[in-house]
């Protein structure tokens, strides 16, 4: 068996929590759709371990798996706008600070 990629063991404590929020969530929607661990399973083409390890919020279940599990309640727009470069305010912020830069007033000598 592989070694996980380190990017597991540096994981932040944000992350963790995000993920293990989103299986939760994804656990109760299903639940609340009445569907057996079983059927989902085999909607997303994994196993029912696989399944509970991402209901459980587990890093090492791939990234299509959550996406795909987000397809199945209709929240799949989100993950499309995760990354929107519209939304990056840290970006924003540099941009304009670079803009006050150039347009503030120089110092006379």
């Amino acid at each position: 068996m592989s070694q996980p990629p380190q990017a597991l063991h540096a994981l932040p404590p944000a992350v963790e929590t995000a993920l293990r929020k989103l299986g939760t969530d994804l656990a109760t929607a299903r639940q609340r759709r009445r569907q057996p661990l079983k059927a989902w399973a085999q909607r997303l083409q994994v196993s029912v371990p696989t399944l509970l390890r991402m209901e459980k919020g587990d890093a090492r279940v791939s990234m299509a798996v959550y996406a795909t599990a987000l397809w199945l309640v209709n929240r799949h727009a989100a993950l499309a706008e995760a990354a929107d470069p519209r939304l990056d305010l840290a970006a924003l912020e540099a941009e304009v600070a670079q803009a006050q830069r150039r347009h503030a007033p120089r110092a006379t000598p």
